[in-house]
């Protein structure tokens, strides 16, 4: 029995090693460093979820255009990693909507689940975890400033739930999406909505005009960053920093909601 142990933990050590190597040796030859902040290590530990095999996480970070800059199998791109995650992650938030909401209609629960599943609101739990700053990409895509990208990072945050799934099945997954995609729903819903919300909330319920006003514009073309604030009448009441306008002013109306919700006017 213990023969026979000591043979598993070897298999399991040699497994993450060789995800490692693998992670190691694809990076070098792209002609980067992995910094030790950013290894698979470190990621494990900030998912929460320690991987029998590391390979499958390093699949999960990596994007089509560093695979295809290194002449790396396409399969080894966190592409169907993301197509299995897609599918745990709307089995898991279906359940979860279903069981809290005993009265909602399937027309208001698809309506919501696709508000909490959708790109802006996994790219801003992919924040949380900064999972951008682990994702393998290739020069091209690194230089247009693609590791900040929303449709980039929520479709690693799905290979992520995929690797997890696929490594140590339904539960660890499960827990995953719960801990990162569905916590705190109330401040991401706020999130999702906030230039709506505060329209609504100015115009319709304070009787108020509002405006953003672009504060700078920094950045080579393809990699701008936008700083914009948001204004009642005359009154800061909040600011944000984007990749596009739109993105920087979500940001700032987020900001503002978050001021006005702790006056009491929400």
């Amino acid at each position: 029995m213990k023969d026979k142990r000591a043979k598993n933990q070897c298999a399991h050590e040699y497994s993450r090693r060789t995800g490692t190597e693998m992670e190691n040796q694809y990076v070098m030859e792209a002609g980067h460093s992995i910094h030790k902040n950013h290894s698979m290590d470190v990621l494990e530990e900030r998912i929460g979820y320690k991987f029998a095999n590391q390979a499958l996480l390093k699949q999960a970070v990596t994007h089509s255009s560093f695979t295809n800059e290194q002449r790396i199998r396409r399969a080894k791109n966190y592409e169907r990693l993301e197509f299995l995650g897609d599918a745990v992650l709307e089995l898991v938030s279906s359940e979860f909507l279903f069981q809290r909401n005993r009265h909602m209609s399937e027309g208001e629960l698809t309506k919501t689940r696709a508000s909490m599943v959708c790109e802006p609101s996994l790219a801003f739990c992919a924040r949380d975890l900064e999972l951008g700053e682990f994702i393998l990409l290739g020069r091209g895509e690194e230089g247009s400033g693609g590791r900040t990208r929303d449709s980039i990072i929520s479709d690693v945050m799905e290979a992520v739930i995929g690797a997890i799934y696929l490594d140590g099945g339904m539960e660890p997954a499960k827990a995953f999406i719960n801990r990162f995609v569905l916590s705190d729903l109330e401040d991401k819903q706020l999130f999702y909505d906030s230039k709506s919300t505060l329209q609504e909330l100015i115009q319709g319920k304070l009787k108020k005009n509002f405006h953003y006003e672009l504060l700078s514009e920094s950045g080579p073309e393809h990699n701008k960053v936008f700083r914009v604030a948001v204004y009642m009448e005359e009154n800061l009441l909040g600011t944000g920093e984007g990749r596009t306008k739109k993105a920087a002013e979500q940001q700032a109306a987020y900001q503002a909601l978050l001021r006005l919700r702790g006056k009491g006017c929400i």
